[in-house]
């Protein structure tokens, strides 16, 4: 069994390999939501995820009782996780947006510098973000910053999907419509249409978690579920998609939560 933090819903609807079910343990009631996997994954693993929902990733055709009896073992400590999330989001401090408070961007931490002037403009100079404002209030300098992370994405992410898409035999690299689309609880999402959604806030990660998402949303061009022949082509593909999407989930309550 393991935690990890935040993680990506892919679709607003659940793939036709994924459960949502729930527990009753005492007077609590555990939902969670089972994703079959295919080989290599053999054994069920619990995720208790940052924004308080629960992950069972389990083998392909694992029986339900199987795993209810799996999650009904680890109640307790699934609960005492809750519990530790509920306590830690009424204590997140809200944003100042002052000078040398820090901001991520492709996964480095940045101190802000913030001026007034009377011109406003984000600038990334030196190791820092520079903000010149014409009013230095949180109000005021937040969708500055939110807006300076969006021509950020404009630009990351256009030359991130030329590169993988460039690998890829059933992708126009040129043809790839996408988005911005801010979401709570999601990195991406591409649509039956084969537009791709993706979260502003994802341009603040590594390049290599960037990488995985973009590989994540092109492959369901192809597989637009979660069945074995998806995560064939991202094994393919990205063989060490597992290792960065865990480091994207351990990032994620930071990142989303800035």
């Amino acid at each position: 069994m393991n935690v990890s933090c935040s993680t990506v819903d892919d679709h607003a609807k659940p793939s036709s390999n994924t459960k949502r079910q729930r527990l009753r343990y005492g007077d609590k009631v555990i939902p969670y939501r089972v994703i079959f996997l295919p080989k290599p994954v053999s054994k069920i693993a619990i995720h208790v995820h940052s924004n308080g929902t629960v992950q069972v990733d389990a083998p392909d055709h694992s029986p339900l009782v199987d795993i209810k009896q799996a999650v009904q073992k680890r109640a307790r400590w699934i609960l005492k996780h809750l519990d530790t999330i509920e306590e830690q989001q009424r204590h997140i401090l809200t944003r100042e947006y002052v000078s040398g408070e820090t901001h991520f961007y492709l996964g480095k931490r940045y101190p802000l510098k913030v001026y007034r002037r009377k011109d406003d403009s984000v600038k990334l100079l030196a190791g820092r973000l520079v903000i010149h404002c014409q009013q230095k209030t949180p109000e005021y300098i937040q969708p500055l910053l939110m807006q300076w992370y969006r021509t950020r994405c404009a630009d990351v992410f256009t030359r991130r999907f030329m590169a993988i898409a460039d690998t890829l035999t059933w992708v126009d690299p040129i043809a790839i419509q996408w988005k911005l689309l801010l979401m709570r609880k999601q990195w991406g999402s591409c649509s039956p249409k084969g537009i791709i959604a993706l979260n502003p806030h994802l341009v603040k990660a590594p390049r290599d978690c960037i990488d995985y998402v973009l590989l994540h949303e092109l492959a369901h061009m192809r597989e637009h579920n979660h069945s074995k022949r998806f995560y064939q082509l991202l094994d393919r593909h990205m063989p060490d998609w597992r290792a960065r999407k865990a480091k994207l989930d351990s990032l994620a309550g930071l990142l989303v939560n800035e």
